[in-house]
């Protein structure tokens, strides 16, 4: 079953020089997938999630996700359907600092007013590996726990795609280990969708698909 799909995306960003950071991107994600769009730097990858995520606008073209064309949605609208249906995790995991492990896990739940399902939140943090540590502060956390709450943060909406932006580009080669294991057992233990945007191929390779991104454009495969 078809969750997201992108038809003819483009953007393009109007300056001293014209830049076209994405050229006709099409994409389509089945529910369930674990894939993987990598590239390097300047090629789209990042211009891609913030229009997957609806936190930016494309020049054309259109994204849907549950059938819902996120493009034509007002700012408003869409906070309101990113908050419910679309779950980000960020390289820097931008977690609360005041805040505790388990409130940053629920932030988005309080923020729509909405009651975490405890039987949930607690087979999240049991499948993640951070049961004990919800009443600690982000400070108080290594880097690869930090990203273990991130993408505890991502799942608690149970939403319709999760996107992750270099999720181990803040990590050593061990930590970087451990959450791509996570990854592949969130996404089998919660059917979770997942995207991760990556410039590294031993984590994209861990994928069950791999698209590259050039000069805007997506190939499905690995690197060109």
């Amino acid at each position: 079953m078809e969750i997201l799909r992108t038809e003819n995306l483009s953007k393009v960003y109007h300056g001293a020089h014209e830049v076209q950071a994405l050229n006709e991107v099409n994409l389509s994600v089945e529910k369930g997938s674990l894939l993987a769009i990598m590239g390097d730097s300047g090629t789209g990858k990042s211009t891609l999630l913030h229009i997957l995520g609806g936190v930016d606008y494309p020049t054309s073209g259109r994204v849907f996700i549950q059938g819902t064309d996120i493009t034509k949605l007002s700012e408003s609208q869409m906070s309101v359907f990113r908050r419910r249906n679309i779950g980000i995790i960020y390289q820097f995991f931008n977690l609360i600092p005041n805040i505790n492990v388990r409130k940053n896990i629920c932030l988005p739940l309080l923020l729509d007013r909405r009651v975490p399902d405890e039987n949930y939140f607690q087979e999240v943090i049991q499948t993640l590996g951070i049961a004990d540590k919800q009443k600690r502060f982000p400070n108080e956390l290594s880097g690869g726990e930090q990203q273990r709450v991130a993408i505890a943060r991502s799942l608690i909406g149970r939403p319709a795609v999760i996107l992750a932006d270099e999720p181990t580009g803040n990590l050593d080669r061990r930590n970087t280990e451990e959450i791509v294991s996570l990854f592949k057992l969130v996404n089998k233990s919660f059917k979770a969708t997942i995207i991760l945007i990556t410039h590294n191929e031993k984590v994209a390779l861990a994928c069950e698909k791999v698209y590259t991104m050039v000069d805007g454009r997506l190939y499905e495969g690995g690197r060109r």
